[in-house]
């Protein structure tokens, strides 16, 4: 399981990269699609989901639409057309951010200042 400290900073490009392959999701789904994708290493909490999808809807990355099913309301998050922008922007970051901890994690050996 990989710990809620090391997810935090990559939730919100997680939900957007979700939502733009997807369509519109309610949140209990990305929570089994994500826990699916990582074949149960990654365990969204409800309390870490919800404000990053809040959030992103604040700032205008996403909308919601509400549906009655089996007489309850379930809310689906779809992104807007500036959301469509943001997640390439934090797709092309977050692969840069895992190179660099490659680097650091796995060193190229060969050079040996010490």
């Amino acid at each position: 399981m990989i710990s809620s400290e090391l997810l935090k900073g990559s939730l919100k490009t997680i939900v957007l990269k979700l939502l733009k392959e997807n369509g519109r999701m309610y949140g209990y789904e990305i929570t089994r699609k994500v826990e699916e994708l990582t074949e149960g290493k990654i365990n969204l909490t409800y309390g870490a989901l919800y404000p990053v999808l809040h959030k992103l809807e604040s700032e205008g990355v996403l909308i919601t639409e509400s549906e009655n099913f089996n007489n309850r309301i379930r809310i689906y998050y779809s992104l807007t057309p500036k959301g469509d922008s943001v997640v390439a922007e934090k797709l092309k970051e977050l692969g840069e951010f895992i190179e660099s901890l490659q680097r650091i994690v796995e060193p190229k050996t060969g050079l040996n200042y010490a």
